[in-house]
């Protein structure tokens, strides 16, 4: 047990979000909420893939499972959710009603982190979009 791992009322919270959306092909070797465990300490603990301690799966079915999650969307949704519910509980609504924009805000409007400027060409280019 790491301070990073999910309780077990935190997992029943969003344990339904990794649910598979078949039940076909072979069972999974590995619960959603220890490969779950694993992302969690790789992130929280700020550590390489490869330096999981043994007792995680595989380095590299954890990174797959992360890997999945975010193409999926699925991060969003969760924190979203999460998010959702804390506001209620703390009596707001549950999204919220406005939105303060700065002058920085506005500059990022355009996917800025998928531009780059080449300073020896003199010219803008698009750099390979790298997410999650």
């Amino acid at each position: 047990m790491y301070p990073s791992d999910v309780s077990r009322k935190e997992w029943k919270l969003i344990e339904h979000f990794f649910r598979p959306r078949t039940h076909r092909g072979r069972k999974p070797d590995h619960s959603k909420r220890v490969l779950l465990n694993a992302v969690l300490y790789v992130v929280k603990g700020g550590i390489q893939w490869r330096m999981m301690p043994k007792n995680f799966p595989p380095w590299k079915t954890v990174y797959t499972f992360f890997r999945r999650m975010c193409l999926a969307g699925i991060w969003e949704k969760v924190l979203d959710f999460l998010n959702q519910k804390y506001r209620v509980k703390i009596g707001k609504n549950p999204t919220p009603s406005y939105v303060i924009v700065d002058t920085q805000s506005v500059k990022m409007q355009y996917d800025a982190e998928d531009r780059g400027f080449d300073g020896g060409k003199k010219n803008q280019r698009k750099k390979e979009a790298h997410r999650c």
